[in-house]
């Protein structure tokens, strides 16, 4: 379901909408995009990178699919990250908030993990868009976890802007955020 160019939504009006179902959405340019279930890979890399997050994190800082992210840019106004790692900030932002909805105005997460899913929209939406909005958000790390690749790129801010470091097969991640990493992508996309 999507509304109407005609009909778009304010940031406001897309926090108070509720169509009775479970049906998750992003706003992109005032209009609400459903996203459709993921594939059971996806949801099981995903389901994997959580787990191997836990071993780093308490658990209130790790978000699995349930945080909403404002970000600025021309496409987009929230995001649904698959995964993502709040800093203290972040975490204590969120306190007694009735959504759990990092705004613009609150201290952003420290790492962002999309895991691709197929199609040329969905890839463009990871690798180019997500990406800006990201980095305009000041997000330390942005993983994009690519399952038709099997390669894992991650982005690290770095005087103002993102850079780029793509890891495939055996090569062990490397991460600011989570520096005692040792797994790698093979072990990420056979999860074992």
């Amino acid at each position: 379901m999507t509304v109407s160019a005609s009909n778009s939504l304010t940031a406001e009006e897309y926090l108070a909408y509720d169509d009775g179902t479970d049906t998750r959405y992003e706003l992109e340019d005032g209009v609400l995009v459903a996203m459709p279930p993921e594939s059971p890979e996806n949801c099981a890399i995903a389901r994997y990178l959580f787990v191997e997050l836990l071993k780093f994190f308490p658990v209130p800082w790790v978000a699995y699919k349930d945080l909403e992210l404002e970000v600025t840019g021309r496409r987009a106004k929230y995001r649904l990250p698959d995964l993502a790692v709040h800093t203290e900030a972040s975490q204590q932002a969120l306190a007694g908030s009735a959504r759990n909805t990092l705004t613009r105005n609150m201290p952003p997460p420290a790492l962002v993990i999309e895991v691709v899913s197929p199609g040329d929209v969905n890839r463009s939406r990871d690798y180019r868009h997500k990406r800006t909005e990201y980095a305009a958000r000041g997000i330390a790390e942005y993983w994009i976890v690519d399952p038709e690749t099997r390669q894992i790129t991650v982005c690290q801010w770095v005087d103002g802007q993102y850079e780029n470091q793509t890891f495939v097969a055996d090569q062990c991640l490397v991460s600011a955020v989570v520096p005692d990493w040792s797994l790698t992508p093979a072990q990420v996309f056979n999860r074992g």
